[in-house]
């Protein structure tokens, strides 16, 4: 057996997004989000579930930091929810969201847990939505206003702020596939959406600096690994541009000042233009202090004329799938983080989300034996740690996720937790994985 050994100074923790653990929809003067109308659309929702209740963490919340404090994490990453506080994206703050927000900081530091906050988790004010949303470039400075209030509100509590997570969800899959909301089918303005979400979180680096906010900021992208089914060029072409779409084209006009040239002109072929305007890659293009990486797949692909966005078809390998139907790699999770690292510097990096989806109940024991989450687990953190002795500069790690939840247009029927919740109880029970978890944390170390 082979001991797998962490250096002590790194951060562990889980992560939550608001939406999805919240619920209070509809309390305290929280604006509708576009998740609030999504799950209200027909079909586009599993089940037609939606996050007015979730796992009601907003009432909740001390149950869950015991948890978080029993297993022993340092750092818990969750997201704000704008609507809570400003209901319409701009105008009058809601003070009752303000509160909640403090009470819940103040719980998760007197519990010894450092907080990160993502300022965006996807739920946008529907109000912003009906003006045309991330296409329309007012939605940036209400965004920038919104961070800004949260940045001088919670100076001094929170010391590490994520502008936005999984750009690409925000854009392409949310305008392009259509799969989250708003829900639309159209790459121009996925494209553009994408443009402007760089740009609102470029100013809000630059607001970050100006107002001389004490802490760190970043943002997280999700990325994947496509590797090359064989060593032909088109092959390895085809994996490049499937790769770029959540790589190069959400981290080149950070790290880089400008977009990858192959893949403008790849979407200029298909007719769609990036709405660049003066001064913005220069905006975009600000130094961050920290690269969130969210990580759970990845896959073998080839070149195939015509298929997809980039003519790039997946080969399944028969690897083993995770209960949603996510390929099981986490040599992937190597590669990519080693890629990133030779391509864009030694940049800090927070794994800001890994997990998998197991659907597993509580047995007439009453435990819940996720013996597939504890596996993945195992499997990726070995991965981490060979990116680790390979010189990429990993300061901590959050797995996917706290608490089972609203898996967006999943709805209700896949589960990510290292907790178990019965959603008509509402009843938390930990996992197998949560103890393995917290076994691992105890000491930093595991075999294999």
């Amino acid at each position: 057996m082979a001991i797998i050994q962490f250096p002590k100074d790194l951060k562990w923790g889980t992560a939550t997004a608001s939406y999805q653990i919240e619920g209070a929809a509809h309390e305290d003067g929280r604006g509708l989000s576009i998740w609030d109308t999504f799950s209200r659309t027909p079909g586009k929702v599993y089940n037609g579930d939606n996050g007015d209740i979730a796992c009601d963490s907003y009432h909740r919340y001390e149950e869950d930091i015991a948890l978080m404090k029993d297993l022993g994490i340092t750092t818990y990453r969750f997201s704000v929810a704008w609507p809570r506080i400003f209901p319409n994206g701009t105008g009058e703050v809601n003070q009752a969201g303000l509160d909640f927000y403090h009470r819940f900081v103040d719980a998760l530091v007197e519990a010894g847990i450092e907080p990160m906050c993502t300022l965006y988790h996807w739920d946008l004010p529907q109000a912003l939505q009906d003006k045309g949303g991330w296409d329309n470039r007012e939605t940036i400075d209400a965004f920038v206003n919104y961070s800004e209030v949260m940045f001088k509100e919670f100076e001094g509590k929170i010391d590490n702020w994520i502008t936005f997570n999984e750009p690409w969800c925000s854009s392409f899959l949310s305008n392009f596939i259509g799969a989250h909301a708003p829900g639309h089918t159209d790459l121009q303005l996925a494209t553009n959406v994408a443009h402007h979400l760089l740009v609102a979180h470029g100013k809000a680096v630059q607001k970050f600096r100006e107002l001389g906010i004490k802490g760190q900021i970043g943002y997280a992208p999700n990325v994947e690994w496509n590797e090359p089914y064989s060593n032909k060029q088109e092959d390895i072409d085809a994996c490049k541009r499937a790769s770029a779409f959540f790589i190069e084209w959400f981290f080149d006009p950070v790290f880089k000042g400008s977009y990858p040239q192959f893949m403008i002109d790849w979407f200029e072929k298909k007719g769609v233009k990036v709405p660049v305007l003066d001064g913005d890659l220069e905006i975009i293009n600000q130094p961050i202090d920290f690269l969130g990486i969210n990580y759970y797949t990845g896959s073998v692909g080839r070149y195939k004329e015509n298929e997809g966005l980039f003519d790039h078809e997946r080969v399944d390998r028969g690897y083993e799938k995770t209960d949603i139907g996510w390929n099981i790699y986490p040599d992937g999770f190597y590669n990519v983080l080693k890629y990133i690292s030779d391509n864009y510097g030694q940049i800090p990096i927070y794994i800001t989300e890994n997990g998998s989806c197991y659907n597993d109940e509580p047995q007439q024991d009453g435990k819940v034996h996720d013996y597939g989450r504890l596996n993945y687990l195992r499997q990726h953190l070995t991965a981490l740690n060979r990116a680790i002795e390979s010189g990429v500069n990993i300061k901590g790690y959050m797995t996917w996720s706290l608490l089972d939840n609203f898996e967006w247009a999943e709805g209700y029927k896949m589960r990510f937790g290292i907790v178990h919740v019965n959603y008509r109880t509402l009843e938390r029970t930990p996992k197998e994985s949560y103890y393995w978890y917290k076994k691992f944390l105890e000491n930093k170390w595991f075999e294999v």
